[in-house]
């Protein structure tokens, strides 16, 4: 259980802020695929009896790559789309030639977090924070490519090049995610506590900052959950993301009601003022 709460607070961290940028620049469909990419890799890493952590990588970065370089900004989905079929198609491959759904296959589908040794930690937290570093290095570049694009690039900004530094930075946290959480469930981790945080703050830094706590928190009761239920602890993980983009969707609806409200409420405050004065 130490280790869950250590492996989960690290993963959660991680998402949190990489998750930001993935819904900030509309790449959540990228952020599904490069998952299933790094499963294909663990899973033909476990065929060929190799450290299954090798396979995530290698896979996770190729599909990055390949990725970012063959789909420009406007056609991203077709080159997403393309590299997921192919990486799906890898996987069941790897999975067919290793006899079977083994243990260690199965958590990389959907996640063993309570299964996580204590030999595990150490890549965790180093992939981490090489994660969290380049995050840091690319911060002002990344924000305003994710948010102004066509001012980025006029400032020197290679929008392809900052794709693929991003894409690579989303296999990475993929990586040291990827067995805790599960290949199916774990861009819901990256999707949910963002989206939810940026429908209540606007400001980039206190929008990262809500977005990691968010995250740690879904991960917080995912792990309790499982624990007390015995249930996987992916389908938690997905269940309470889904519940943080819903509440933040909900506030956001609230907030354009009040704003559709305050005009009116001042017209009929003014009327009201102009017939007294009359």
């Amino acid at each position: 259980m130490a280790n869950a709460w250590a492996s989960g607070t690290l993963v959660a961290i991680v998402a949190g802020v990489v998750g930001f940028f993935v819904v900030v620049r509309g790449s959540s469909f990228a952020a599904h695929a490069i998952p299933n990419g790094a499963f294909a890799g663990a899973a033909g890493a476990y065929w060929l009896g190799l450290n299954t952590l090798l396979g995530l990588g290698l896979f996770a970065a190729l599909a990055a790559i390949g990725i970012g370089a063959l789909g420009a900004r406007s056609r991203r989905d077709v080159a997403t789309a393309l590299g997921l079929v192919m990486m799906l198609a890898l996987g069941a491959l790897f999975l067919s030639l290793s006899g079977g759904y083994e243990p260690e296959v199965y958590s990389l589908l959907f996640g063993e977090i309570l299964g996580v040794s204590t030999t595990e930690l150490l890549p965790v937290a180093l992939v981490s924070l090489a994660s969290m570093a380049v995050v840091l290095l690319l911060y002002r570049p990344l924000l305003l490519s994710s948010t102004l694009p066509d001012v980025a690039e006029a400032r020197g900004v290679g929008p392809r090049r900052m794709e693929i530094a991003f894409l690579l930075v989303v296999a990475a946290a993929t990586t040291v995610t990827l067995p805790v959480v599960g290949a199916l469930l774990i861009f819901s981790l990256m999707i949910g506590p963002p989206a939810a945080a940026r429908a209540f703050v606007d400001r980039p830094g206190p929008a990262i900052a809500l977005s990691v706590v968010l995250a740690v928190l879904t991960a917080w009761a995912a792990i309790v959950s499982s624990y007390q239920t015995n249930w996987p602890v992916g389908f938690y993980v997905g269940v309470y993301s889904a519940l943080c983009f819903a509440v933040g969707r909900v506030w956001l609806a609230l907030g354009r009601q009040r704003a559709r409200r305050a005009p009116a409420a001042a017209v009929s405050a003014g009327a009201g003022a102009g017939a007294g004065a009359g």
